[in-house]
């Protein structure tokens, strides 16, 4: 038996939509890097870009359990002499709330060549409506996760 190894004409990639709406939001991220990744996928590889794309709507009604929402603080530096910055949650959900679910799901994602091209195709939109209607229709392979 042969192991079987992907060929870039084998990729076929499909349109992923997940509502984020009172969802919590490491759950929602882990299921958005598994299909960013292709892990579900047949034709899976470790070394190849087998992952589909995904749109993410409603991010501002994204949750977070316990007390992380009070506590929860995203941190920055530009490397500069004192150019250390903090940001509450509550901050950045009143001013980029897709940020957030990108951080999220940019953790989940391993750190390797392939990572920035896997994050080019989330696409995290603020309300319900679906920017990316056209390319849903014109797969015809749509795929949603509520």
């Amino acid at each position: 038996m042969k192991t079987f190894q992907p060929t870039p004409k084998d990729i076929k990639r499909k349109w992923h939509l997940v509502d984020a709406k009172d969802e919590i939001l490491g759950r929602l991220a882990t299921k958005v890097a598994e299909f960013l990744t292709g892990k579900g996928k047949t034709t899976f590889s470790r070394h190849m870009d087998t992952g589909d794309y995904v749109v993410v709507i409603n991010a501002e009604k994204i949750m977070v359990s316990g007390r992380k929402a009070s506590q929860k603080v995203y941190r920055t530096h530009s490397g500069y002499p004192s150019g250390f910055k903090e940001k509450s949650y509550d901050m950045v959900m009143r001013s980029h709330p897709e940020r957030i679910i990108e951080h999220a799901v940019s953790g989940m994602i391993p750190d390797n060549r392939l990572k920035s091209d896997r994050m080019l195709r989330l696409k995290v939109v603020v309300g319900d409506k679906n920017p990316y209607e056209a390319e849903f229709k014109k797969e015809n392979k749509v795929s949603t996760l509520s």
